[in-house]
């Protein structure tokens, strides 16, 4: 399974405004932040809005923030949003027709298998991804959080 680069630009955005809770964040900042295409970008964040995820605040200071809290957003929500309309297997599209249709016995395996997948993330929070990693703060941190992430330490264990 390899999923779609929307996908990771959508987490690795939700990340960056994970990151600097109490900043407005622009496409550039996490262009920059993340190496990535403003282009590739805008059509992320466009999303990322639709589905509730970020506020767009528009104007010359206007970019975007988390629409909830971090603790909140579930990753397994973000990859369904991405991922979800995506077929794993041309199978999986109904008006596919397959040669195998009808005698395959893989398809309700992957189904399963998929499923798995989402649920393996259902779990986890936006907020576990960020909360106590200094490392990621270090990297994607702007302004005054990057001064604090250099300084903080955080103690919590990380959950395996």
């Amino acid at each position: 399974m390899r999923l779609t680069t929307r996908t990771s630009l959508a987490l690795r955005t939700l990340m960056v405004c994970a990151v600097n809770p109490d900043r407005v964040i622009r496409k550039s900042d996490v262009a920059e932040k993340i190496d990535a295409s403003e282009n590739h970008l805008a059509q992320v964040v466009n999303q990322l809005g639709q589905i509730g995820l970020i506020t767009t605040l528009r104007g010359r200071h206007g970019g975007f923030v988390l629409a909830r809290p971090a603790e909140e957003i579930g990753i397994g929500e973000v990859f369904r949003a991405f991922e979800g309309d995506l077929p794993f297997m041309e199978c999986f599209i109904d008006d596919h027709a397959c040669p195998l249709k009808g005698v395959c016995r893989i398809g309700p395996h992957l189904a399963r298998a998929v499923e798995a997948f989402y649920a393996t993330l259902d779990p986890l929070s936006l907020a576990d991804l960020v909360d106590c990693n200094d490392g990621l703060a270090a990297i994607l941190a702007m302004g005054e959080n990057a001064r604090r992430a250099q300084v903080a330490g955080c103690r919590q264990a990380v959950p395996a």
